[in-house]
């Protein structure tokens, strides 16, 4: 007999921190998607520069969690994916479906008020760049620190949607996984669609500095 794959459609409970005030009472909001292997609590912490007390900082956390490394005991370290190869559509569906939400609850009671940044790093670059061009959440900025433009983006029909948007790509001198040659690519593939954005090049590595995102936001 022949195995036969099949997806079947269940809620679940998904967990994000915040800092800040309440949107609704923010001047700006920001989403803020974590790398591979991260947690979303831990991950908010590297943004406290930006805690102004008119900022709402909105880390949502990433669905399928696993242990870190060999399991030697309870104090194992915990990360979380985005996705992974294996039946990556479905995971690409799902976060996309579960930031909308987040995105619609989050902003409830704040009207047209804009200033709503999403900043992806590292595997959360992917993931911020497929939601904002596949989902229904809308943003004025879109953040790329630290990663690249998924290759396998249809950015001809996502250029509509990005064209309204400033669209920051933030890379390290030193960042292994961002490099001079990836960077070129995606301007090459960004000019090429039409869709305008800026680089914001620094001295550092593969990591989030309090100065880079201090520049970002003014």
């Amino acid at each position: 007999m022949t195995v036969q794959e099949h997806h079947f459609t269940t809620s679940r409970s998904a967990r994000y921190y915040t800092l800040g005030p309440a949107a609704a009472a923010a001047r700006e909001v920001w989403f803020l998607l974590h790398g591979y292997g991260q947690l979303a609590g831990r991950f908010l912490g590297a943004f406290q520069s930006l805690d102004d007390g008119a900022r709402c900082l909105v880390a949502p956390e990433a669905l399928s969690r696993f242990y870190l490394g060999e399991t030697t005991g309870r104090h194992d370290k915990v990360g979380a994916s985005w996705m992974t190869r294996e039946d990556r559509l479905t995971d690409i569906a799902d976060y996309v479906r579960y930031l909308d939400a987040l995105h619609r609850d989050v902003l409830r009671g704040r009207g047209d008020a804009g200033g709503v940044s999403v900043l992806g790093f590292s595997q959360g670059t992917a993931t911020a760049a497929r939601w904002l061009a596949l989902g229904s959440a809308r943003a004025d900025r879109l953040i790329l620190y630290g990663g690249e433009v998924p290759p396998d983006l249809d950015l001809a029909a996502a250029r509509e949607r990005w064209g309204r948007m400033e669209l920051i790509l933030a890379a390290g001198s030193h960042d292994s996984y961002i490099t001079p040659k990836i960077l070129a690519r995606d301007e090459e593939r960004l000019r090429s669609h039409g869709i305008e954005y800026r680089v914001e090049r620094f001295d550092g590595g593969h990591e989030v500095l309090p100065e880079v995102l201090r520049r970002i936001a003014q």
